[in-house]
């Protein structure tokens, strides 16, 4: 059987759809397209544990222009991966009629350590010279995948129910968070953190993937526009990340909507994602080193690679 030479992955959060397509080169891919629409799928999923209907039709939205996409590129396989919000949802198969009738596939509801793997193969791919062991941190919407390993494997993976949109709907309501709220929200962070079996301690560089934490690098650069090349390999010290996330938890949302790199569909639960960060780093001795290879990157060498 041979291996397709263009392939796609679209990765399916509690908050956004993210597509990556490429094409086989020299043991590795050359990128043909990245897209990322914010559909808010785990909209209300944490309180009622459904879909809700204006969630799904967004999510479709973005599959029928993904479908469109790839149509034009000549993928030969593609591979669609739901995370948080399809694990917690009880109607998720009204989700996956509706993707399969527009993309032809199944998505696969993959779980936390999976999620986890696919994120640490694809930072450590992109920087491959970092000091081990390096711990890798995805932030999604729903929950938040932490990975410590090396070149030798992983040492130590979890998954934990803490998330952007979920710590923000559940602990959050304010606009800005009042101080109790904020309390409260820490207190679960850091009960997760302290029970998630990672020595933090170890870690001799810390990544952070997803878009918790390249949007954190851009705010900390203070970029006119978000510029992906100066946001992948940059360092963000924990003293920064302390200070935004206590800058953004006591801003209003409309007033972080006007920061110059903040997407319309980030702004309200970036002070959630800034604040997990912040109670990482806590617990780690380094800085954070930001990627923009993740779980897409990982999936894409996966089907590469057969």
């Amino acid at each position: 059987m041979t291996t397709p030479d263009r392939v796609a992955a679209i990765d399916c959060g509690t908050n956004s759809v993210r597509l990556l397509a490429a094409q086989a080169s020299d043991g590795g891919f050359t990128e043909l397209a990245r897209d990322l629409r914010l559909t808010r799928l785990g909209q209300g999923v944490d309180a009622t544990g459904e879909f809700h209907p204006d969630a799904l039709a967004r999510t479709f939205a973005a599959c029928d222009d993904y479908a469109a996409q790839l149509r034009g590129l000549g993928v030969e396989r593609l591979r669609f991966v739901a995370t948080s919000a399809a694990r917690d949802a009880g109607n998720r198969d009204a989700f996956f009629d509706g993707v399969a009738e527009r993309l032809g596939v199944t998505p696969e509801v993959i779980s936390g350590e999976e999620e986890a793997s696919l994120s640490f193969t694809g930072a450590l791919t992109a920087l491959p010279d970092a000091d081990a062991p390096a711990l890798v941190m995805d932030i999604g919407g729903g929950s938040t995948e932490l990975v410590l390993g090396g070149a030798e494997g992983i040492a130590a993976a979890t998954s934990l129910d803490m998330g952007s949109v979920r710590l923000r709907e559940r602990f959050l309501p304010g606009d800005p968070p009042s101080g109790d709220e904020i309390t409260e929200a820490i207190d679960y962070c850091d009960d997760l953190l302290d029970a998630s079996g990672i020595d933090f301690a170890a870690a001799r560089t810390w990544f952070g993937v997803g878009g918790t934490a390249t949007s954190l690098s851009a705010l900390a650069q203070e970029l006119p526009a978000y510029d992906r090349a100066r946001v992948h390999g940059s360092v963000v010290s924990r003293a920064d990340l302390d200070g935004l996330a206590g800058r953004l938890l006591t801003t209003p949302v409309a007033d972080v909507l006007g920061l110059p790199t903040m997407q319309p569909g980030r702004a309200d639960v970036i002070c959630a994602g800034a604040l997990i960060c912040s109670r990482v780093g806590q617990r780690v001795g380094v800085h954070l080193t930001v990627s923009e290879a993740d779980i897409l990157d990982g999936l894409v060498l996966g089907l590469l690679r057969g």
